[in-house]
């Protein structure tokens, strides 16, 4: 699995929301200065976090972005997933018959790493990943 610089972006957005949760709606200006990401490739990635209802957005005065829900309820697996489509580590294991009848000796192997990844990532909860927890945390972006 190689995850994009956009699957890295968004990560990267979500945690910076978590950590200036409760502070209301986030201009896209701040969040692009402290990431250090353009606005117009920001953007994008923002569109695709509304598109999935990661985020919310709000425009005009007081806009901008923040999340849907409480931060503690995001794992890394599902943010990924909005930007990644599969975290799959080959192509194919959607398709979980054609898949067997290409690669029948390698198919478990193949099923086995898909599945250490999904359970870490689901393990990874945003909230892991600010900044007050990172503190003796085996996790960083």
């Amino acid at each position: 699995m190689l995850v994009s610089t956009k699957g890295r972006y968004a990560l990267r957005v979500i945690v910076d929301l978590a950590e200036h949760e409760g502070e209301g709606y986030l201009p896209l200006r701040d969040i692009a200065h402290r990431l250090d990401i353009s606005e117009k490739y920001l953007e994008s990635v923002l569109k695709t976090l509304v598109r999935d209802r990661l985020i919310e957005g709000m425009r005009g005065k007081g806009g901008g972005y923040r999340l849907t829900r409480p931060a503690t309820g995001y794992t890394a697996s599902e943010v990924l997933r909005a930007t990644e489509g599969s975290l799959a580590p080959v192509a194919g294991l959607d398709n979980e018959e054609a898949f067997r009848i290409e690669e029948p000796r390698c198919h478990g192997m193949w099923e086995k790493l898909d599945a250490l990844i999904e359970d870490y990532l689901d393990d990874v909860k945003v909230t892991d990943l600010c900044v007050s927890t990172l503190a003796g945390n085996d996790y960083v972006i």
